[in-house]
């Protein structure tokens, strides 16, 4: 499995209300491809990018962008992130 979990940080939060964006902690194997594939079977979503960025804990993010006619919201809200 490459999505090891969701972020919910403050920052992260705000990335899904104002940047329709999604933060993972991912596999540090796993590759924007991967992370792409996964999220978009597993939440039945588009991807518009993927971000990717080691964190000095040495923990793997992905930051996931959605295309415009798909909610981070919704995602968000079936990952019981926000009410």
């Amino acid at each position: 499995m490459i999505l090891m979990e969701p972020v919910k940080t403050e920052k992260a939060i705000s990335k899904i209300e104002y940047e329709n964006t999604l933060t993972f902690s991912v596999a540090l194997n796993s590759t924007k491809k991967q992370v792409k594939d996964e999220v978009e079977r597993l939440f039945e979503v588009k991807v518009a990018s993927v971000r990717t960025f080691v964190n000095a804990r040495g923990k793997k993010h992905a930051l996931v962008k959605l295309q415009k006619e798909f909610k981070a919201d919704d995602v968000a809200t079936k990952l019981k992130m926000i009410a």
